[in-house]
């Protein structure tokens, strides 16, 4: 059978936290850094324990009035800082609750910076990778996150975007330009049905691109969110495949 992931970015205040957790099989837990704070991530914490759903990191610029959309110049020792900062207390919090902290998913601009510059996801994931050398990171499929990945040896879970346009390189296209956001039920739905069965996702200008992605993200800030990710699902598992959190590639040798 068939099998993908569903993951979902969590503890940023959108108020879909709970409806997402009866979807979704993996939470990206906001740490800190963009949203989130501990009793938040307390809370989702438990119900990830309860309903058996895998949890990860979801760090960030530290700039909760841009919600970490916006890259922030500093030295890297400062953002390692950060960082790690995030880490810690989310880590902190999943020891005490007694879940396991599975994976790291970089959160907005870090993530896309991360995505397009190799040597700043090297110095990023090797930082992640020295705090907890078993974490995977949950990278964007055919960006620079998935070779830095492999660089530093970390476990590699590959994602892609239910309703975020695709530029012909493989990367997302910027919010702030016409078409970055898939609002069209029927056209998420198609892409996530063609990425499952045959590993195909299409860009923005017709491009098809391959892609060995096993997850995919549903995000919860965006209106009729929790209706399309049901949606999503159902029509996933209606063609016979099944929502599970798929194990991490290992390292490479």
């Amino acid at each position: 059978m068939t099998s993908i992931d569903l993951n979902a970015d969590l503890g940023e205040g959108m108020g879909t936290d709970e409806d997402l957790l009866a979807i979704v099989s993996s939470a990206s837990i906001a740490c800190g850094g963009h949203a989130g704070d501990a009793p938040t991530i307390r809370h989702i914490l438990k119900i990830c324990k309860g309903r058996g759903v895998r949890a990860g990191a979801h760090p960030g610029y530290a700039d909760p009035k841009r919600f970490g959309r916006f890259r922030v110049v500093m030295p890297l020792d400062q953002l390692l800082g950060q960082i790690r900062s995030q880490l810690f207390l989310v880590r902190f919090i999943a020891d005490e609750v007694g879940v396991p902290l599975s994976y790291v998913k970089l959160h907005g601009a870090l993530a896309n910076q991360t995505a397009e510059e190799l040597a700043f996801a090297v110095g990023i994931f090797s930082t992640i990778q020295a705090m907890n050398p078993k974490m995977a990171v949950l990278a964007l499929d055919n960006s620079q996150q998935v070779r830095a990945a492999k660089a530093v040896g970390m476990p590699l879970i590959r994602e892609a975007y239910a309703d975020r346009a695709y530029t012909a390189e493989g990367l997302l296209v910027p919010r702030n330009q016409e078409g970055a956001v898939l609002h069209d039920t029927d056209a998420v739905i198609e892409r996530c049905l063609r990425l499952a069965q045959k590993g195909e996702l299409v860009a923005i200008d017709g491009t098809v691109l391959k892609s060995s992605a096993r997850s995919i993200c549903l995000h919860g800030d965006t209106p009729g969110a929790i209706d399309l990710a049901r949606e999503v699902r159902d029509a996933l598992e209606g063609e016979g495949i099944e929502i599970t959190a798929e194990p991490p590639e290992p390292p490479t040798a």
